[in-house]
């Protein structure tokens, strides 16, 4: 189907392109484009910068204005809770194992590291299964429970 242009900001501020293939699906017919896993769908900045300027204390090496870290955060926040959802969904369907949790007070990024592990790289791992899923919300409103 070809291939577009994608814009990628590295923590340093410093901006890369990259080459992403486009591709139709037979089932469905749609175009769907192949991310590789550093990025997040819709998101300019790689995974690890979002992960590192929402994570606690917060990485203070990412170039970005406070504005963007303050709109990650409240995306992050209402996203969090959706893919929480969306992760239990997918691990009983399939019946894939969930670290338990030991406590009741956790904070958002160890829910999620409950299904994908807390190691580095937690949000890229995090995201592709959703996006697979073809369950990812590409209208932030819908995020939003008013």
């Amino acid at each position: 189907m070809g291939s577009r242009p994608r814009l990628w900001v590295l923590n340093s501020g410093e901006r890369r392109r990259l080459i992403i293939r486009r591709m139709r699906c037979t089932k469905c017919h749609k175009i769907h484009h192949e991310l590789p896993d550093l990025l997040v769908p819709y998101k300019h900045y790689d995974a690890q910068s979002i992960e590192g300027a929402l994570a606690e204390p917060t990485y203070t090496d990412v170039a970005a204005d406070e504005s963007t870290i303050l709109r990650w955060l409240s995306w992050f926040t209402a996203w969090s809770v959706y893919a929480s959802g969306v992760l239990t969904s997918l691990s009983l369907r399939f019946n894939l194992p969930v670290v338990p949790s030991s406590t009741s007070s956790q904070s958002v990024l160890q829910i999620l590291g409950r299904f994908v592990g807390m190691a580095s790289c937690l949000l890229a791992r995090a995201v592709r299964p959703i996006a697979n899923s073809h369950a990812w919300i590409t209208d932030p409103v819908c995020l939003f429970v008013r």
